[in-house]
């Protein structure tokens, strides 16, 4: 197997709403976010697995040691041959892998979060940074795109957090802020019932709002000039906004079940995207003939 198949089966195993919008990338890119893509999960299954938190955290200390062998020309792991190329066609500042990394091992360290303010920096970690090196690989001309996609990668990682929220908590954390658990009287007891009431509701309701002010506000940031280039993360919004709205649309029963697009919707949704992003296209491109 080679390390581009490894990390193809890698990202095509997960099932996963960025596995659909890569199939909209040329293929040198595609090559390139499956990647990247595949070192995230590789990562985030550690963290995942069942097992000694010791052993985890030795486990993504390799990885720490493993980033700068791939920076250093010699990587060793089939995930990391496979960005070998990719750092040569690509501007990836090495920090954002180690972050990355950072990230997974603040799940190991901390299973609660006081204010949002605290959940920014692990959010930033797994998901903003992920979409600033999606962005240096799909492409842009102004800088602008950046704060697109940093604000994209909290929108997914807050739209996780709402759908995972049972889910984490069987797994010991909770990623809804402590002070805002306080604020709309929602316990911990209330989540490991499964109790769906009212004050639940209305919390959940203050997370999916912020999560839309995210979307709202990335694609503020996102330039004409770059919109076509970056549609690969626009088809990924596409499908993430719609299982946000599906959480809404279902009153928000994350305790109840577990809320997900059917693989068939994530295509359609994608084909939708790309078909429409295609239009806006060819307008700009008339615009500015």
């Amino acid at each position: 197997m080679t390390p581009q198949e490894y990390c193809q089966n890698k990202a095509a195993k997960s099932g996963s709403s960025f596995y659909y919008s890569f199939l909209s990338l040329p293929d040198q890119k595609r090559e390139a976010i499956t990647a990247v893509y595949a070192f995230c999960r590789e990562v985030d299954d550690i963290v995942d697995a069942p097992g000694d938190p010791q052993v985890k955290a030795t486990k993504l200390n390799w990885w720490h040691h493993e980033i700068d062998n791939l920076y250093n020309a010699v990587p060793q792991h089939p995930i990391t041959m496979a960005l070998k190329p990719v750092l040569e066609l690509f501007s990836i500042p090495k920090e954002y892998f180690t972050e990355i990394i950072d990230g997974m091992q603040m799940d190991l360290q901390q299973q609660r979060y006081a204010s949002f303010k605290d959940l920014s920096l692990y959010c930033y970690r797994v998901a903003s940074v992920v979409g600033l090196i999606s962005a240096e690989i799909f492409g842009y001309q102004d800088r602008q795109t950046l704060k697109y996609a940093n604000d994209l990668g909290m929108a997914f990682q807050l739209t996780n957090i709402l759908r995972d929220v049972y889910d984490d908590y069987k797994n010991d954390r909770i990623y809804i802020p402590q002070d805002e658990l306080e604020k709309f009287g929602v316990t911990e007891h209330d989540i490991k019932t499964q109790n769906n009431n009212a004050a639940f509701k209305k919390l959940m309701k203050f997370q999916a709002e912020r999560a839309n002010s995210f979307y709202d506000k990335a694609f503020l940031h996102l330039p004409d000039s770059d919109r076509y280039t970056q549609r690969a993360g626009i088809i990924m919004a596409a499908i993430y906004h719609a299982l946000l709205n599906e959480i809404i649309n279902d009153d928000y029963q994350v305790l109840k079940h577990r809320i997900r697009l059917s693989s068939l919707r994530k295509i359609w949704i994608a084909w939708r995207t790309k078909s429409a992003e295609n239009k806006i296209y060819k307008q700009y491109l008339k615009q500015h003939a």
